[in-house]
């Protein structure tokens, strides 16, 4: 049984009909990557998954029960990190632990905060506030602190789409080694289809906007751990890539055509009165 499905959602902001019948069904450890243009719904999809927003129609299942409003058990990692300025790395961490598991003991808690810190590589910066740390720093607390709660499964909102190109490098190999030796169950959307192989068991790709729709699944079968160097010359690589990025590009609609301009209004010319 899925650990988590979306079964028949369609969703509308406004006048908008965003996603149109998505159905979706996500094993329990295994790493789904949706990929889909700026615009396409995939920030509307991930809400839905995460039980932060509400479908129009269908339901989102967690473990063969309709899902209730969001919870500990599916944590979301947000693009623009959610960091409260004035606590430390540790402390926005720990406020997080504290929610979930208020009777630890302080030692338990502590050592468990710390754990989490040391795997993203912020040892050293634990004590900085959010301000003196830079983005990919950010970044990585906003994923500790996800982590530290232990949710079932862990979703991710474009986490790294707003860092430059050599950190977004290396917090995407720190991302698989994570994907590879926790065994959690992972939901990333994204628009980088290279980002989509490093990570994923299985990519799903969103078709352009409006009433997006999922298309074809494509399941990764190189070998974990994958090595971006590596992953370059791998045939698996490249087909995986041409036929991720034809299938969207087959997706996007053409622009609709310029509407004609209006006649010029005829304005009567006025004599002068005498």
């Amino acid at each position: 049984m899925p650990i988590l499905s979306l079964r028949n959602i369609s969703k509308s902001h406004g006048q908008t009909h965003v996603l149109d019948n998505i159905s979706l069904d996500i094993e329990a450890g295994e790493v789904v990557v949706i990929v889909g243009f700026s615009g396409a719904g995939k920030s509307t999809l991930i809400s839905l998954l995460s039980g932060l927003d509400q479908p129009d129609s269908g339901e989102v299942i967690f473990k063969g029960h309709k899902a209730a409003a969001a919870g500990p058990e599916r944590m979301l990692v947000f693009q623009n990190y959610s960091l409260l300025p004035w606590l430390s790395a540790f402390d926005n961490v720990a406020l997080a632990v504290d929610q979930v598991f208020p009777r630890w003991s302080k030692e338990k808690r502590q050592t468990h905060i710390e754990r989490f810190i040391n795997m993203v590589g912020l040892d050293h910066a634990s004590d900085r506030k959010p301000a003196q740390l830079s983005g990919g720093m950010r970044q990585r607390v906003a994923l500790a602190r996800a982590l530290a709660t232990d949710p079932e499964v862990l979703l991710m909102d474009e986490p790294l789409s707003a860092l430059d190109a050599l950190t977004r490098a290396t917090l995407q190999d720190g991302l698989e080694r994570i994907a590879r030796t926790s065994g959690k169950t992972i939901v990333l959307v994204t628009n980088d289809v290279d980002e989509a192989i490093l990570l994923a068991d299985r990519i799903i790709p969103l078709s352009a906007g409006p009433c997006a729709t999922l298309g074809p699944e494509f399941p990764i079968h190189i070998p974990r751990p994958r090595e971006r160097r590596a992953l370059n010359q791998s045939p698996e690589f490249r087909h995986v890539r041409t036929a991720v990025v034809d299938y969207r590009l087959s997706t996007k609609r053409r622009p609709a055509p310029a509407a004609t301009a209006p006649a010029p209004l005829a304005i009567p010319r006025l004599e002068p009165t005498r």
